[in-house]
């Protein structure tokens, strides 16, 4: 199953549907994350917060291949994007294991096959290495065998990259 979460504008889901099973509109009108880590430990992939983002733990670890489409926000998701990845933390968990070398979080729902993360916006060189970089690493705390960045300036060239 492939998901892909933006933030683009509902306006996108008729033109992203064929890309992926599920699409996630991140429109920012999700309670943001409380770092309570009870979707870790007391209710396990479950968030407390009952509103859509409730289950997004389970929807997100599930997936085989995950999609994001975010604005770079001074190079990083934007803070839609990013209370949504935070609030899909419980896709680990507090147990820790050796992965490429470094210590990280166990898998509750195993590996995944491909991690694609476009970035559209105004976007320095610097920019650009912090995201392949931070893509690099979230692909493998959270047990992607590959991953990708791809850059674009304006939403306009979203329809020229293979999603």
């Amino acid at each position: 199953m492939t998901v892909l979460i933006h933030d683009l504008g509902e306006e996108y889901n008729t033109i992203l549907k064929d890309s992926a099973d599920l699409l996630i509109h991140a429109d920012g009108k999700y309670v943001p994350c409380k770092g309570c880590f009870h979707c870790w430990t007391k209710n396990p992939a479950k968030c407390d917060f009952k509103d859509a983002l409730q289950e997004i733990c389970r929807v997100i670890g599930q997936s085989d291949n995950r999609i994001v489409i975010t604005e770079n926000w001074y190079g990083g998701h934007s803070p839609a994007v990013k209370n949504l990845l935070d609030r899909s933390i419980g896709t680990s968990t507090p147990l820790s294991t050796l992965r490429g070398g470094h210590m990280h979080h166990t898998l509750r729902y195993g590996r995944h096959n491909h991690l694609k993360v476009v970035v559209y916006g105004d976007i320095t060189e610097r920019e650009k290495a912090t995201w392949n970089l931070m893509v690099e690493r979230n692909a493998m705390n959270e047990g992607f065998a590959g991953h990708e960045v791809v850059f674009i300036v304006s939403k306009d060239e979203l329809e020229k990259v293979s999603l």
